[in-house]
């Protein structure tokens, strides 16, 4: 389950379900004259405001995020999860407002009867809001732009670092040592996966590190969501995927698109560099 595919207005139609269920433990009715220490139950006292708003409204909540997180909600004769939790939702709101009306249900409501004396408690008006926000939520959230809004924020990529400077780490790697782009490490430390930095070893004495063509320079830089890096022959399977909250080195620069490194020293063409963040 994803979620982060949660919308604003799931957020709401969980809050909702959460003051719902602290509603459920504060008092059915409310009663006139009665003293502070008289024994009023509470919402699960009563068998059909129990089923057909408290477990109503919580089971639909449910249906409606689970739809919402998965990738391919499962249907019901030809309805989605998330259908049922709003038809769940409109029940439970429906089933608060006749109680609210009807507090008592079948006692005699004649005159001098003791039912008149007995009116909606704080639970049952505030099962009655939630569900009603609940319901609301529900059926607007794909119809307001406000709602449809995602709920957490997209991951963000670690603090930039200083150009030459190496991210803790290595690359996301705990405890990897690299060094930067056209340097060399220091003895004893490989390059990345092992693997040598200069074709056939170590660079001979007084011999110039290789730097790219024109007037690019490496420098670090994160991706926004996951990319895929093709290969440099410009085969279309991808060799492996950047993904945020990593940083990688562009080495080359081949006019939009940059050639990276990746963590296993492994090298390949990122074609949409689109809110890159560079370090």
């Amino acid at each position: 389950m994803n979620i982060r595919s949660l919308t604003r207005g799931d957020g709401v139609v969980i809050g909702a379900a959460v003051l719902l269920f602290i509603a459920s433990f504060l008092d059915l009715y409310s009663i006139d004259g009665a003293s502070d220490e008289a024994d009023i139950p509470s919402l699960w006292g009563s068998g059909p405001v129990v089923l057909g708003v408290v477990l109503a409204g919580v089971i639909g909540a449910a249906l409606i995020v689970v739809s919402r997180g998965l990738p391919q909600p499962p249907k019901v004769a030809g309805l989605d999860l998330g259908q049922f939790g709003i038809a769940f939702t409109v029940f439970a709101a429906w089933s608060a407002l006749g109680n609210i009306f009807d507090p008592v249900g079948g006692f005699d409501n004649g005159d001098g009867g003791f039912a008149n004396e007995i009116g909606a408690g704080t639970g049952l008006i505030l099962a009655l809001i939630a569900t009603l926000v609940m319901a609301v939520a529900a059926i607007a959230t794909p119809l307001v732009p406000a709602l449809k809004g995602t709920l957490l924020p997209a991951p963000r990529p670690a603090g930039p670092q200083p150009y030459g400077a190496q991210p803790p780490g290595g690359y996301g790697y705990p405890g990897a040592q690299q060094a930067p782009y056209g340097g060399q490490p220091q003895p004893g430390q490989p390059g990345p996966a092992g693997q040598q930095p200069f074709p056939g070893g170590q660079p001979q004495q007084g011999q110039p590190a290789q730097q790219p063509a024109g007037d690019f320079s490496p420098f670090w830089f994160a991706v926004p969501v996951p990319r895929p890096l093709f290969p440099e022959d410009g085969s279309p399977t991808p060799i492996a995927e950047l993904a945020p909250g990593t940083w990688y080195l562009a080495v080359e620069q081949r006019g939009q698109a940059l050639v990276a490194q990746t963590q296993d020293g492994r090298r390949g063409v990122l074609q949409d560099t689109s809110g890159i963040q560079r370090g």
